[in-house]
């Protein structure tokens, strides 16, 4: 599977080739078309279960305050909101998302929270992040990556943008270890998915794809050599139920 983007050429959209040049718009359409019921969404195909997920990721994560935290493919402010109480006051988190409809739902959910202060929203492309060069103490992206063009584009611009130090931390969907719950686990995502796409949002496309993309993404092992050779050091995964997610941690030196 080749991750990387060719740019004289074309990438994945789910099962389907497209272009390169077309594939961020194609996803955009997606989120835009999902994003006021993301979060909805995200508790029926889940079952809740990713709360317990972010949850984690966070509470996993070398972040103390005062730190200054990039949270990339931020949405709607989920992994933020659980962020801006470990930074602290002193702290800042940076909320960063492509896609303008996800970024102002996130902005919205923050601050019906009650989370204003030491929150920041910019509109971005992990490819090309318009910070310089050591600027956040953490960098996460959760259910980001895999709808990224050039990933390893991605990966080395997280690695640019931290300190020495600092951690990179990834969590995504990967590829399910017990051989007897794939079957399951596809029932769920190409039978179950795209029917509460057309029922909650009428739009079971969107779904189709976003469980297409999930079977696109890196597995493990792969991903792992993908941040090494970004110039992350001492990357190791965590899977969390049976592999359905991974978080993957790297660090600056």
């Amino acid at each position: 599977m080749n991750e990387s983007a060719d740019k004289s050429g074309t990438t994945h959209f789910g099962y389907r080739d497209v272009p390169v040049a077309e594939k961020q718009k194609l996803v955009g359409q997606v989120f835009t078309s999902v994003a006021r019921k993301y979060d909805l969404m995200n508790d029926l195909m889940s079952f809740g279960i990713h709360r317990i997920w972010k949850r984690y990721f966070v509470g996993t994560a070398q972040v103390k305050p005062g730190d200054v935290v990039l949270d990339l493919a931020g949405g709607t402010g989920d992994v933020a909101a659980l962020l801006r109480g470990r930074v602290g006051d002193r702290g800042r988190i940076v909320l960063g998302d492509i896609n303008a409809g996800m970024l102002s739902v996130g902005r919205d959910r923050m601050t019906d929270r009650g989370l204003v202060a030491g929150i920041d929203y910019v509109q971005c492309n992990a490819e090309a992040l318009p910070f310089p060069d050591n600027g956040f103490d953490l960098v996460t992206i959760a259910f980001g990556l895999r709808n990224v063009t050039d990933k390893d584009a991605a990966l080395r611009e997280m690695q640019r943008v931290l300190k020495v130090g600092g951690q990179a931390r990834v969590l995504e969907f990967s590829e399910v270890r017990p051989r007897w719950f794939r079957p399951l686990y596809d029932f769920h995502s190409f039978q179950v998915l795209p029917r509460l796409g057309r029922l909650f949002v009428d739009d079971p496309g969107s779904y189709q794809y976003l469980a297409e993309s999930i079977r696109q993404h890196p597995p493990q092992e792969q991903l792992k050599q993908m941040m090494e050779n970004a110039g992350l050091s001492r990357c190791q995964y965590v899977n969390l139920s049976a592999g359905i997610v991974a978080v993957h941690t790297g660090y600056k030196v």
